[in-house]
């Protein structure tokens, strides 16, 4: 009889514990009952800044961004992001029931559910770098340290200067945190064309930067990073309309630069492996850009897209309509009357259509390393 009940109990503890096991692994984002993350902190160029452009201060060619139409399909009005709606980290905001994230420009910005640090035209080399170069062509004043150090002023008026000096507090800031680096270094080598850089120079460079960058945040007590790759920057239309038609690779995109970012990614890829064994108290993902953009370039029609090449937003009409002098937003610029058929916002960035596809293949697909779920279930187990 003794026998029975432990085994009934035995088989009952079993049950349990493979449900709850079911129940983690299988838990969606949309069906948690509160978010697992409290706040966001993001970094990152272009492709992730929600605000901390200013037009005076924005890239060269691309300083429209506070005009019409930007922002046209989901704000109805420019918000300094640059596409006509939302941006990953917006979809990424979404699917963690936070609101979007404000700049850390706005000082009257709620800053209660985290911090957008990103900046339109940021590199992760040292703006000084390019200068004693003679580099100057788009190059803004704000890196990426620039970005580190503007974290490190809201980390310290909470009283959080590093894990060991002051860990309660530090804890109190980044133990519900999520830290999304958004893209950063496709500038660094738009920037230097032309220039006597080479570009091995500035990949090695770069990587270094932001693995400093990130060793900073694991100081500071960081535990839930996720690191997005460069997308395929041949893909984009400036990168079409200033190669030559010979240079093209199997998916029609420019093969000399896709061979560039696809480098620097492979390079990443290898310093974030390195981090993971030096940091195992933290969970350090890679969100592949890269391969996300390629796959929906290649599905393009599945997803509704009737223009892969031909920027929205643009001057000139023809096969690109881009033109780097009459950019989206000036006086000369036309928008197209369905940005969702296309890829290509304004030359340089993508439409929100493409977007919300690849947020949705970060949070929800099998564009992330380790996968996001994965993040969020680490997050959830350990409280």
């Amino acid at each position: 009889m003794a026998t029975n009940n432990f085994s009934l109990f035995l088989t009952s503890q079993m049950t349990l514990i493979t449900l709850i096991f079911t129940l983690l692994s299988s838990s969606s984002l949309a069906s948690s009952s509160s978010p697992p993350f409290t706040k966001v902190y993001a970094f990152g160029d272009s492709y992730t800044d929600t605000g901390n452009t200013r037009t005076s201060t924005g890239p060269t060619a691309f300083n429209y961004v506070s005009n019409p139409p930007y922002g046209i399909t989901f704000f109805h009005h420019p918000t300094n992001r640059y596409s006509d709606g939302r941006i990953v980290i917006d979809f990424v905001a979404e699917a963690l029931s936070l609101p979007y994230l404000p700049p850390y420009r706005n000082p009257k910005a709620d800053w209660s559910h985290g911090v957008n640090f990103a900046v339109g035209g940021a590199t992760a080399i040292r703006h000084g770098f390019f200068l004693k170069n003679n580099v100057t062509f788009n190059l803004v004043p704000q890196s990426l340290q620039t970005q580190l150090v503007w974290f490190n002023k809201v980390l310290a008026s909470k009283g959080c200067k590093d894990l060991k000096s002051t860990p309660r507090e530090c804890e109190a800031v980044l133990g519900d945190a999520l830290i999304w680096v958004g893209e950063i270094g496709a500038n660094d080598y738009t920037c230097s064309l032309g220039s006597s850089i080479p570009s091995r120079t500035i990949q090695a460079l770069a990587i270094n930067s932001v693995d400093g960058f990130l060793q900073a945040l694991l100081n500071k007590g960081a535990k839930y990073i996720v690191v997005q790759g460069l997308p395929p920057t041949g893909c984009v239309t400036y990168s079409f309309a200033l190669s030559s038609p010979d240079d093209r690779d199997p998916t029609g995109c420019v093969a000399s630069v896709n061979r560039i970012t696809s480098s620097h990614n492979a390079a990443l890829i290898t310093k974030l492996n390195l981090l993971r064994k030096q940091n195992p108290q933290a969970v350090i993902a890679y969100a592949d850009y890269y391969n996300a953009h390629l796959t929906l370039f290649k599905d393009a029609k599945k997803h509704g897209f009737q223009e892969q090449y031909k920027a929205c937003c643009g001057y000139g009409g023809g096969e690109y309509n881009f033109d780097v002098f009459n950019p989206c937003g000036s006086p000369s610029s036309r928008a197209c009357r369905d940005p969702s058929e296309y890829i290509n916002w304004d030359g340089a960035h993508f439409t929100e259509a493409v977007h919300k596809v690849i947020a949705n293949s970060f949070v929800n697909g099998s564009f992330c390393s380790p996968r996001f779920q994965y993040l969020i279930n680490k997050k959830l187990v350990s409280g």
